[in-house]
């Protein structure tokens, strides 16, 4: 959907890309709220199929691990 700024953030994310996703039913179609998720891959854009994983995963899915995160783009 897009990119999110932060003027402040946790001093591990520095570098670290957020791109607002909006989860996806089976069926390709918009499910809930869209969520802000760190880019741990640093590849993906706006516009593109990814793979999130929410809570501790997420934490651990960037290169300093347990990060203060909720989502986390893996794929």
């Amino acid at each position: 959907m897009g990119t999110v700024v932060a003027s402040t953030r946790y001093q591990d994310l520095d570098g670290i890309k957020f791109l607002v996703v909006q989860p996806l039913d089976r069926q390709l179609e918009p499910e809930g709220r869209p969520v802000v998720a760190a880019d741990g891959v640093a590849m993906a854009g706006p516009g593109e199929l990814v793979y999130v994983v929410a809570s501790r995963e997420a934490a651990q899915a960037l290169p300093e691990v347990f990060v203060p995160v909720d989502h986390a783009i893996v794929g």
